[in-house]
């Protein structure tokens, strides 16, 4: 079973804009612990595959493991961690997605 974090601002953000709505947010991002092939591939820095996980007209951004994702059948994935990043709406995704991207280049994935 894989990990799932959510980074404290994201969850900031979150808790801010969608409030009782949140929980089920948060337990569609904690369904990737089970299935941690859900989601739509955007783009990949070295190792580290960037994900988007959509709701309504939001986008979840997570990063994880790309040659774990791509070599390991799900029971063998104990280890695998999954981190929420970021959030847009449709209008402002690859704004958010070059971010990401600039940010992974520069400090790697520490820098979230």
């Amino acid at each position: 079973m894989a990990q799932v974090i959510v980074t404290k601002k994201l969850e900031q953000d979150i808790n801010r804009k969608f409030k009782r709505e949140s929980i089920e947010i948060f337990s569609l991002m904690q369904t990737l612990e089970d299935n941690p092939y859900k989601g739509k591939a955007i783009d990949k820095v070295g190792s580290i595959l960037i994900r988007e996980l959509k709701y309504r007209k939001y986008r979840f951004y997570f990063l994880t493991d790309g040659y774990r994702i791509k070599f390991l059948k799900t029971q063998e994935l104990n280890d695998l961690i999954i981190k929420f990043v970021r959030m847009s709406e449709k209008k402002d995704q690859q704004k958010v997605i070059e971010e990401i991207r600039a940010v992974l280049r520069n400090l790697g994935k520490e820098g979230f």
